[in-house]
């Protein structure tokens, strides 16, 4: 198969693939079930315990809490994660920030001083939920570059490292780019070549990305789908890879 023939097929898939969120809460007598819930682990256990890091210093705390949330997921326990109660990772947010308040306040109680939640979070609300939201963003990024390299085998290929050379020397021209994928690939590769499987890559990334974002939607729709992306600053990366689809 063809480079551009999977793009399209990728960019195809975007329109059937099932929400993980909806997935993993279906009867427990779905086969499918366990293996969602496990997906979603395996997705987010990173973002779950980089945002309690950030806000719980104490090492052994944070692990705590952490294993706590990612044991909810596997339970099933957000299952509801609807359009009427919001977004699957605002849900995952206010589970997090609930285990912390019981943190603090068994903490509290525990060294009987006062240690406020609200004053502890409050005072820089903006600034958490920012970072949560760069946390979801890093983790959606890192899971497409992982199916991207799955994708190829497990073994980089030619495209895959001309994105990840654009990726990391954005400022750089072509031709310079074409040099150093050459010297990595120890293959003569040309400008108009390097912009050729810059492309054709660039269009399965967005459409991977894309997918990976709506996977964990509460509502399959282009409104949702693209609210999404723009909350997570996504929108204009992908914009042009997407794709009008069915309502």
């Amino acid at each position: 198969m063809s480079e551009e023939q999977r793009s399209e097929e990728y960019i195809d898939a975007i329109r059937t693939r099932w929400s993980l969120v909806r997935l993993a809460h279906l009867s427990e007598q779905n086969l499918d079930v366990g293996q969602a819930r496990q997906r979603l682990v395996m997705r987010y256990a990173a973002a779950i315990r980089r945002y309690v890091g950030a806000i719980v210093r104490d090492q052994n705390h944070a692990d705590e809490i952490s294993q706590d949330v990612i044991l909810r997921l596997i339970q099933g326990d957000f299952s509801g994660a609807d359009p009427q109660r919001g977004r699957f990772r605002d849900l995952l947010k206010a589970s997090i920030r609930n285990r912390v308040r019981d943190y603090f306040a068994y903490e509290g109680r525990r060294k009987s001083i006062a240690l406020d939640f609200n004053v502890a979070i409050n005072e820089s609300e903006d600034r958490f939920d920012q970072r949560w939201l760069h946390i979801w963003q890093k983790v959606v990024f890192e899971q497409t570059w992982n199916r991207l390299l799955e994708d190829e085998g497990g073994k980089p290929t030619s495209g895959y490292l001309a994105l990840k050379l654009k990726t990391e020397f954005p400022d750089r021209t072509s031709e310079e780019l074409s040099e150093e994928l050459s010297r990595r690939t120890k293959t003569e590769i040309r400008a108009d070549r390097f912009r050729q499987l810059l492309h054709r890559t660039r269009k399965r990334f967005a459409a991977m990305l894309v997918d990976e974002v709506k996977s964990c939607l509460d509502e399959e729709s282009d409104e949702r789908l693209e609210e999404e992306l723009s909350a997570l600053e996504l929108l204009e990366f992908v914009r042009e890879y997407l794709r009008s689809t069915p309502g």
